[in-house]
């Protein structure tokens, strides 16, 4: 996985109205933690922090009082309709150390004919992975699944040094059959009609 260098500056003004100023300058309010270390409260570029969030559980390379800290993002607010960039959790990390992250999933395949719909029991796959070969995806192949099919966690191929952090049994795609269409309105009263006559 590629690291991404990210300049922040520390910030010492906390609470609502400094949270909406460090915005207004384009920035987004962050903190680092982790290792045991007290909080660290930090102001990021809110472009660079945007572009670099756009990779899955990014390894980003932080540079701030004059110090580095490899981290990776664990909480990420977005405002509700713009979506833009509110706050931003970073956990810091180092080489070798293994962390738990959620990998998004990906299907190559297609399902069986019938017109059958794919389900997803989880939207992401909980997996610990050494912190800077966290895998961007998983991929799961649904092709020639039908109705009633599922894949199990343990059924989904992970890279070395990946392991599952979820029970083995756990579904997470599932087939279902597809719904009847139910009669056209006229076509249910024609019918009626027709009885009652």
């Amino acid at each position: 996985m590629a690291e991404v260098k990210l300049a922040a500056e520390l910030r010492t003004d906390f609470g609502k109205g400094a949270a909406r100023r460090i915005r207004r300058e384009e920035k987004v309010p962050a903190v680092v933690y982790g290792h045991g270390a007290d909080p660290q409260h930090v102001a990021v570029d809110s472009h660079a922090l945007m572009m670099a969030l756009k990779t899955p559980n990014a390894l980003i390379r932080l540079d701030f009082d004059g110090k580095t800290e490899l981290v990776i993002p664990k909480a990420v607010q977005r405002e509700a309709i713009r979506r833009f960039l509110v706050h931003v959790d970073f956990l810091a990390v180092k080489k070798g150390e293994t962390v738990g992250v959620e990998l998004p999933i990906q299907t190559e395949g297609d399902l069986a004919p019938g017109g059958n719909l794919l389900e997803y029991a989880l939207n992401t796959l909980p997996v610990e992975a050494e912190a800077t070969h966290i895998p961007e995806s998983v991929t799961v192949s649904i092709a020639g699944l039908d109705a009633g099919q599922s894949v199990l966690a343990k059924d989904v191929s992970l890279p070395s040094g990946v392991s599952l952090a979820v029970e083995e049994d756990a579904v997470v795609l599932q087939v279902v059959a597809a719904q009847a269409e139910a009669p056209a309105e006229g076509a249910a009263e024609g019918a009626g009609e027709e009885a009652g006559a």
